[in-house]
């Protein structure tokens, strides 16, 4: 019987910028409708209205807004100061948290004036033909752009509970490979105390912390199995143990094989 997989590793890194663009005082507006993206907008002058979720926001230059995905939206320019700005679309597996601990929420989609000109920042994309070095250099602008609002509008409970979970839980699975990683050193790069990240963590994941790092070297240590000709030993340093046969007790208690028995099921 071919053994199945108990661990499923997401992409986190998912991260795309789809538009970006400049506005000139006009009195252009938008909706009622929806969109399936993220839309931030920086207003460079003038102000504007924006009306979702039965509210609406006066919002005025220096300020932003963003745009939800699936949210009903209607937005429109002051008529006798009409605003100007730039905006950029974006989407991906990773947008939700980023724009959370960018301080915007549904509930709350504009934040106050900027202490600096968030302007610059917004020209992302040159053209719709661009290259892939191009595209690859316009997802990292846009990853500079949201930090800039983490930093201006922090949360303000700091970072809720589940991104503790999901700082330790990133942490891991970028450094799962290292034979010296150790739950100390998840618990000071997540810098809260050891047994709230514990019980957050198992309340999330319905594993311990040590468990979710042995899933991870586990998962890759199948998939090297399957797609690789490396050896055993290879592939036990290559997912975090310095003793093959350690690794195989660990593999077996994981999934009732050997990793020698893995490959001839495969």
């Amino acid at each position: 019987m071919k053994p199945t997989s108990f661990y499923h590793s997401t992409i986190r890194n998912h991260l795309i910028c789809t538009c970006s663009g400049y506005k000139p005082p006009n009195l252009h507006e938008w909706g009622p409708g929806v969109r399936d993206i993220y839309a931030l907008h920086y207003i460079v002058s003038g102000k504007g209205i924006l009306e979702t979720r039965d509210t609406s926001f006066l919002i005025k230059t220096g300020e932003s807004f963003i745009i939800f995905p699936h949210t009903e939206v209607y937005y429109y320019p002051d008529k006798h100061d009409p605003w100007e700005y730039v905006w950029t679309e974006f989407k991906g597996d990773e947008a939700q948290r980023l724009v959370a601990l960018a301080g915007l929420e549904p509930e709350k989609p504009v934040v106050s004036e900027s202490p600096d000109n968030l302007e610059p920042y917004f020209h992302i994309i040159g053209n719709t033909h661009a290259k892939p070095f191009d595209k690859i250099r316009s997802d990292a602008k846009l990853r500079l752009l949201l930090s800039y609002y983490m930093e201006y509008y922090p949360k303000e409970a700091s970072i809720r509970q589940n991104d503790y979970v999901e700082t330790a839980k990133q942490y891991i699975e970028n450094n799962y490979w290292k034979t010296t990683i150790t739950v100390t050193d998840i618990v000071n790069v997540v810098n809260i105390e050891r047994s709230y990240l514990f019980r957050l963590f198992k309340d999330a994941t319905g594993m311990s912390v040590s468990n979710y790092l042995t899933a991870c070297r586990i998962q890759r240590a199948c998939e090297l199995l399957k797609y690789s000709n490396l050896s055993i030993k290879s592939i036990a340093c290559s997912v975090g143990y310095s003793d093959p046969l350690y690794f195989s007790k660990v593999f077996k208690k994981a999934t009732s094989f050997t990793p020698s028995e893995y490959m001839t099921l495969l």
